[in-house]
């Protein structure tokens, strides 16, 4: 009788079945590295933002602004105002958030800076004075 080489269909089954699980198992993984991924991004732009205002702005005028944006806040990178959906700080979909407190006439004694993260809680950082 002569032996045939080759794989058994159900050999070939078990090799696809595991491949499959191992590749659903990549794209998850992946899937939260990337988001991780995000929320550092983030993170980094709200402390950004956070010492922009505390050791800039605030050190050179004595109060916080009702509003921040590139124009009054010109110390840190440009590219840290959009979070990393595309979305701008101010536009209703952005991940972050300036509120300020305390306000009479433009001049601030208090703000919130906050970003909504997707793996963690939300990261918020408070007026240091």
């Amino acid at each position: 009788m002569d032996k045939k080489s080759g794989f058994t269909i159900l050999e070939i089954i078990i090799v696809a079945i595991f491949s499959s699980l191992l590749l659903i198992l990549f794209f998850v993984q992946k899937s939260n590295i990337d988001a991780m991924e995000r929320d550092e991004d983030r993170k980094t732009a709200i402390n950004a933002m956070y010492y922009a205002l505390e050791e800039s702005f605030y050190k050179s005028h004595g109060y916080y602004p009702e509003s921040i944006s590139e124009e009054n806040i010109t110390v840190i990178d440009p590219a840290l105002w959009t979070d990393p959906l595309g979305y701008n700080l101010g536009d209703p979909s952005s991940s972050y958030s300036y509120e300020p407190a305390n306000c009479d006439n433009g001049r601030c004694k208090e703000y919130t800076l906050k970003s909504t993260l997707e793996k963690e809680s939300d990261y918020i950082k408070y007026n240091r004075s």
